[in-house]
């Protein structure tokens, strides 16, 4: 059975990466014979949660894990742990921060509109420039933690993670991380960790391909504690982003397929499509095309990025990126543009093609696609 035919939802090729208006990435099938599996039996998820986490930083080699619904409830959850602890009168409470301390410092280079899952919890931001002296007299007594976001469109000065760990300890604040889709390297999960960061959350619907609707808390033992209990099924902030029973065991199986995967396998085979797209479209006139990595430390999977002279081929990448869409079979591609990523600082739009969503044979048609777009072919 085609579900999607019997509802009248047509299939898309992804070349625009693991992004949740696509629905992330594809799981793998042991991922879903794991849920299958955990579908089939009630449990209590107090016990699932905690078991789910002690085999999950197991794994990773971790002090303590969680696993949440996503990485902006992740976030949430977080900010939460953070604010109200292990306190149920303060859990119960949230957002309503009365008497909380309730103040995140952040970078003005991490503002981003996926930390608006901090505010969701009754944390408050406030902006500081990246200057360690400015951190230190930012460091009062109401601040429950610091802010940090790794990810490409954080394309600002910043300071180092270490480095504002290290002074946000001395004063006895802990900091937390949005890193999402920092994955690959897989060494990444613990990377944060290990330079200071006292709780980090990562999707585990991107490269990791587990459930859309998973993610992982990793941290502290005590902080982690507190994540639980301002998590779902607890009567708490987390309540309404809860991870079903189905996405834990996903989860679990995705993470200890993902730590032991061949990697450099993965890498070579992006690499390939990679390479099929820029052969393809290096014969147009007016066309650039090269191989690009994402910015930064996380999701270093290689891509095609695209741009030409407008005037000369007669079509913008709005037109080039509806063309794609509304095509048979429809393809997606990245619009990488001032107007879509208004805080990351770009100033020339170009398209970028991302291989690891692209299932076999599909890079080829990619590429024989967007060749037809750029030249006005009309198939």
């Amino acid at each position: 059975m085609d579900i999607y035919a019997e509802i009248g939802v047509t299939p898309i090729i992804n070349a625009a990466g693991t992004i949740t208006t696509l629905g992330g990435s594809l799981m793998l099938p042991e991922v879903i014979e794991a849920m299958n599996s955990a579908s089939r039996a009630f449990v209590d998820m107090h016990e699932l949660h905690l078991a789910a986490g002690r085999r999950i930083a197991a794994l990773i080699g971790v002090e303590a894990a969680h696993v949440c619904s996503c990485a902006a409830a992740g976030i949430a959850v977080m900010a939460a742990a953070c604010m109200a602890g292990t306190d149920p009168e303060k859990i119960s409470r949230l957002p309503d921060t009365t008497g909380m301390n309730k103040r995140f410092l952040v970078q003005r280079a991490h503002r981003n509109p996926f930390d608006q899952a901090l505010r969701l919890a009754g944390g408050e931001f406030v902006e500081i420039g990246a200057d360690i002296a400015e951190l230190q007299r930012a460091l009062g007594p109401d601040v429950a933690g610091v802010f940090y976001t790794h990810a490409w469109f954080c394309t600002g000065d910043a300071l180092p993670l270490a480095q504002v760990a290290e002074v946000a300890h001395q004063a006895g604040v802990p900091v937390i991380v949005d890193a999402a889709a920092e994955v690959p390297p897989v060494a990444n999960l613990r990377r944060f960790l290990d330079e200071g960061a006292d709780l980090v959350t990562f999707s585990g619907g991107k490269a990791m391909r587990g459930p859309q609707s998973s993610g992982l808390i990793l941290g502290r033992k005590d902080l982690i504690e507190a994540c639980r209990l301002n998590d779902a099924p607890n009567m708490a902030i987390g309540r309404p982003m809860k991870a079903s029973k189905e996405d834990i065991a996903g989860l679990v199986k995705a993470v200890e397929i993902y730590v032991s995967h061949d990697h450099d396998a993965d890498q070579a085979l992006w690499e390939q499509r990679v390479a099929l797209i820029i052969a393809a479209l290096s014969d147009i006139p007016h066309v650039r095309v090269w191989r690009q990595m994402p910015r930064g430390v996380g999701q270093q999977i290689p891509h095609a990025a695209v741009t030409w002279d407008q005037q000369a081929l007669g079509i913008t990448p709005e037109q080039a990126v509806r063309d794609l869409r509304q095509g048979q079979p429809p393809i997606a591609v990245q619009l990488y543009s001032p107007e879509i990523y208004t805080w990351s600082g770009v100033t020339l739009p170009e398209l970028r093609v991302h291989p690891h969503t692209l299932q076999e044979g599909e890079a080829e048609l990619v590429a024989r696609r967007l060749h037809d777009v750029l030249t006005g072919v009309q198939r």
